[in-house]
């Protein structure tokens, strides 16, 4: 029987993300119930918000710290991670499927000749063994994954697994081990991002646009609506190939996966590949004026008309109330 699962956390300049309380979270569910012991490690350069790892119940936190590991090394990270799944002989390591869990999981999985299991929604333990829900064949169908290797390296899809306090928040054991000389053979060198604008992936509300805006000129009724309701904007791939909006709003398979609490989707069809990327979204409401647009399928509320009146309308009731 395994008896340790280790939670790698992601930060951002010097912050943990949500993400990072995610995976904290379902870490400790998961070694509560089938009776594991439960650690964290971060790497980056400062990290200002680690103590607050005690709310979600893991005391224990090792903090691999060098200036240069600020920013993403894909080989970097891997060492220092490895060096510590070993030495703590982890028989679980659990990421988010974030960008750089993507790129991370499955290094560490060829080096650990661990079972890898990517983008899960759901990770059950009522059994005693853990059983991996993940999408497939672009989220058309869900599988069950068991794995009989002895190492597992899991993601876990971004905001499906809400972090959820404990009552008593644990005191925190930092353990800070300085990495010399860092290897990189990649590594991020700069973030780009829109000033004052949420990112989708961290978004709980967002207003997405597709080819139905019919063109870069109409998206000011989508950024209107988004304001009202303090969400981010957010676009279909046939938007962001055609030169409309920046690639960081694209929602979908070769854009981000989202899962917000609410979605609204503003004239987008629903091709299968868009669907893939919002479809877990908690609450989804779909504006288009072909009533039989896939979209209507997976929405939870369905307005079949005029986008540009339909969003005008809507902008100005939601301002209204609030």
């Amino acid at each position: 029987m395994a008896d340790k699962i280790l939670a790698v956390i992601e930060q951002r300049e010097g912050l943990l993300k949500r993400s990072a309380f995610e995976t904290v979270g379902i870490a400790k569910k998961i070694a509560d119930e089938l009776k594991l012991e439960a650690e964290a490690v971060v790497v980056g350069d400062e990290v200002s918000n680690i103590e607050e790892i005690g709310k979600y119940g893991i005391s224990k936190v090792t903090h691999y710290k060098n200036a240069e590991l600020a920013d993403y090394s894909s080989s970097a990270y891997k060492n220092a991670i490895l060096d510590y799944a070993k030495e703590s002989d982890a028989d679980y390591l659990l990421l988010s499927n974030t960008a750089l869990g993507k790129d991370l999981g499955p290094r560490l999985a060829i080096k650990l000749g661990a079972a890898c299991v990517m983008d899960c929604v759901n990770v059950d333990s009522s059994t005693g063994e853990l059983v991996y829900t993940r999408p497939v064949y672009a989220g058309k169908a869900l599988v069950d994954v068991k794995c009989n290797a002895d190492k597992k390296v899991i993601t876990i899809r971004p905001n499906v697994f809400k972090a959820q306090t404990t009552e008593n928040s644990v005191p925190v054991d930092l353990q800070v081990k300085e990495v010399n000389s860092p290897e990189h053979k990649g590594r991020v060198v700069e973030f780009k991002k829109s000033e004052g604008k949420l990112d989708v992936a961290e978004a709980d509300i967002i207003v997405s646009g597709g080819r139905g805006m019919k063109g870069p000129e109409n998206f000011h009724l989508i950024e209107k609506l988004a304001e009202s309701l303090d969400a981010a904007v957010g676009a279909s791939r046939a938007v962001v190939d055609a030169g409309w909006r920046p690639h960081s709003e694209q929602v979908g398979q070769t854009g981000k996966t989202v899962s917000p609490t609410l979605y609204v989707a503003c004239g987008i069809s629903g091709a299968i590949q868009h669907l893939a990327g919002m479809s877990s979204s908690k609450y989804i409401v779909a504006i288009n004026k072909d009533k039989d647009a896939p979209i209507f399928n997976v929405a939870d509320y369905g307005i079949a008309g005029d986008v540009f009146e339909v969003l005008t309308v809507l902008t100005e009731e939601i301002e209204k109330v609030r």
